[in-house]
């Protein structure tokens, strides 16, 4: 995963130049594309630091790091987001995420890891374990939203359970952490040797340094991003749906996008699909419970109603997704198949509005 390191680090001097053009108010324009783009090497960084450190650490302290850090940088600009009380663009974050990486993720994967070859094979048991946890994650957003356009339920109410589930999803993933670290850890050692071959000797010091200084400056270039973007983008006619949906899960999703398509290229499908399906599932039963459950702390409460279309985007990810990867292959037609799904979801949010 070391090809991108040195984009990432070009990308590096954006971080301070963010800070100026907040400070020295240089536009709120600059400053939301500066900023913006500035995420893109911290998320990167981020997630290299913890991949670096799970190998470091050893299999089972390294697979726990991996599943509860793994996510990182969407968490924080969330947070961030949240704290701020872009509460829509949050919710609609949660539905983006999950379109980028079933569908614009591991269609890249499968369409560039498909050219010049018949077809991938990667184990689809991965494919049907994470399918499964999907599965009830959309439910747990189905259910309230259904309760909200049906019945019409009072704010409190939906709030409240949405409380509820965000503790039972939290206890279902402890409990696929459990099925993966301990009683079906072979079913996911293929993609685990697979990434630990790139570098078996890492510094866990350094990496602890990297990782602590990725995490900060990813906070505060968040900060600056996220005071400017509600405006500037109602400058350029976006609403928040859209913002949330396309605009931020592509700043945040950046290095998880770009270690499932290097996988792919080197016909390394067990390590992409599990990245790209893994980071769904830890966005839809960790992510999504924090900040369900820190809304309230940040004076912002988060439910789980979302929008009807946002309801069909995230049904129509998982459904396609599951059926694409259940059998253990791909090529890249089913790539195709996965990337156009994702523009038509994107363009009917974009003239949705309009």
């Amino acid at each position: 995963m070391t090809t991108r390191r040195p984009f990432a680090t070009a990308l590096l001097v954006l971080v301070p130049l963010s800070l100026a053009a907040e400070r020295l108010h240089w536009g709120e324009t600059v400053v939301f594309v500066c900023s913006g783009l500035a995420i893109l090497p911290l998320a990167i960084w981020l997630s290299t630091a913890t991949e670096k450190l799970s190998v470091a650490l050893g299999p089972s302290l390294g697979a726990l790091l991996n599943a509860v850090f793994g996510n990182a940088s969407e968490l924080i600009i969330a947070l961030v987001a949240l704290r701020a009380g872009l509460v829509d663009i949050v919710k609609a974050s949660i539905t983006g995420t999950v379109m980028a990486n079933l569908l614009l993720a591991l269609g890249l994967s499968m369409f560039l890891g498909g050219l010049g070859r018949s077809e991938q094979r990667f184990q689809p048991v991965v494919a049907r374990v994470n399918g499964s946890a999907m599965t009830l994650a959309v439910l747990a957003i189905l259910i309230p939203s259904i309760a909200v356009i049906s019945t019409g339920a009072a704010s409190e109410r939906t709030e409240a359970f949405s409380g509820f589930v965000a503790w039972v999803l939290l206890l279902v993933y402890v409990l696929t952490l459990i099925f993966s670290l301990r009683t079906h850890r072979a079913l996911y050692e293929v993609a685990e040797v697979e990434c630990g071959d790139e570098e078996s000797t890492a510094n866990p010091i350094s990496w602890l340094l990297v990782l602590i200084g990725a995490t900060t400056a990813l906070a505060l270039v968040s900060e600056i991003f996220v005071g400017v973007v509600q405006s500037v983008t109602t400058q350029l006619g976006l609403t928040d749906l859209f913002t949330g949906v396309v605009l931020l899960p592509l700043l945040g999703g950046a290095a998880e996008f770009l270690t499932a398509i290097t996988m792919a290229r080197r016909n390394q499908m067990d390590l992409a699909v599990s990245v790209a399906m893994g980071s769904t599932l830890l966005v839809a039963l960790l992510v999504v419970p924090v900040l369900v459950l820190a809304g309230p702390l940040l004076g912002h409460p988060l439910d789980l109603s979302f929008e009807l279309y946002e309801l069909v985007a995230v049904i129509t990810a998982v459904l396609v997704s599951n059926l694409v990867s259940l059998d253990g292959r791909s090529d890249w037609l089913e790539g195709v198949l996965l990337l156009a799904a994702y523009v038509i979801l994107a363009a009917g949010l974009y003239f949705k509005a309009l």
